[in-house]
């Protein structure tokens, strides 16, 4: 009798294995085949989604959006009252602030460096450690804190309450008309929640436009889903997996996800994956700020960081070319809108 043939396609980053067993004997062929071989598949993984995700409690509407736009743009909400939200997430900045380390209301500087809050409504945790669970739960967070906007929730609440145009506002968005903390935080959320990348040469192509970008665009994208590694952890439309990994930079006091989770080796050094969008605008990178150009984070990511426990799998040593630097360097410049990020229409 002939033997029955199963046939199981592993498909790999750079290769395809052909697994054939037959008769109970395993044989294993390796097929090699060209990075443009798994194009077509890779750009599925970026398609911009349809619609934003707003909480099931707080569905969008525009007045509470437009609430959310002027408490976020009104340096009212800091002591001294001359730092906005928008101080640190700047719109023409890629919504940071251009700078390596964030700079509180008193002209201290800051820890870490500002987060992009673009595309932020998809973060499933916020903070680079994570300590946030949503939008709501930071949204007071930076106006309290000491080194920061330095402003208390009953001075906020009085300052608010003794507007009439923020009167009328909170009775337009809510329907207690209530000016609460929890009523700013659902509005700066909401409002937050509308920051949507713009459309970049990169959506332009993977949605057809065969010449949007380069062609060493198109072999660092094949890099950037291949041997370079890099969509390990910046995945999906927004480059982002929304997780915490040690990629083997930091050092010091400041351990990162460990901090809150201090049994856990993997964590310890663990910051979150930002995203890649609008990254020519964001200037410096790192969660510290420590790297100052793209070119010195491919670099920087090419050598492999700290060899140590809890450095992700994905981090080491990857044996990239100067030539493949620059072709990595070409494509992270294609995921910046033509133009900075609009203001979200419905909050104009």
């Amino acid at each position: 009798m002939r033997p029955q043939w199963r046939i199981r396609i592993i498909v790999p980053v750079a290769s395809a294995v052909l697994l054939i067993v037959a008769g109970g004997t395993l044989a294993a062929v390796h097929m090699t085949s060209s990075p443009e071989w798994h194009r077509p598949y890779w750009k599925t993984l970026y398609a911009r989604p349809v619609a934003i995700p707003f909480p099931p409690g707080d569905p969008y509407t525009p007045t509470e959006a437009a609430l959310g736009r002027r408490l976020f743009f009104d340096p009212e909400l800091s002591s001294s009252g001359t730092l906005a939200c928008a101080g640190c997430h700047e719109p023409s900045l890629g919504w940071s602030d251009g700078r390596a380390r964030a700079i509180g209301d008193s002209g201290a500087t800051l820890a870490l460096r500002t987060p992009t809050l673009i595309d932020v409504a998809w973060v499933p945790v916020l903070g680079w450690d994570g300590k946030f669970q949503n939008l709501e739960s930071v949204a007071f967070a930076p106006i309290t804190a000491s080194e920061n906007m330095n402003l208390t929730e009953a001075e906020l609440i009085r300052r608010l309450s003794a507007s009439a145009d923020y009167r009328a506002a909170f009775a337009r968005a809510f329907p207690d008309g209530a000016i609460s903390r929890r009523h700013v935080e659902q509005a700066l959320a909401m409002f937050e929640r509308t920051i949507v990348a713009g459309e970049a040469p990169f959506d332009r192509w993977i949605g057809g436009d065969a010449n949007a970008i380069s062609a060493a665009a198109k072999r660092g994208f094949d890099l950037f889903n291949g041997r370079a590694r890099c969509a390990s952890c910046h995945s999906g439309w927004a480059f982002t997996d929304g997780s915490f990994h040690d990629v083997g930079t930091a050092t010091g006091t400041d351990i990162g996800r460990g901090l809150l989770f201090p049994t856990s080796v993997k964590l310890r050094y663990a910051f979150k994956t930002p995203s890649l969008r609008d990254i020519s605008r964001r200037a410096p990178y790192m969660h510290d700020g420590s790297i100052p150009t793209l070119d010195a984070v491919i670099a920087l990511y090419n050598r492999g960081g700290i060899a140590r426990p809890s450095r992700a799998e994905a981090i080491g040593e990857l044996g990239l070319t100067a030539s493949d630097e620059a072709d990595l360097v070409a494509f992270l410049q294609t995921l910046t809108a033509d133009r900075p990020s609009p203001l979200p229409r419905a909050a104009r």
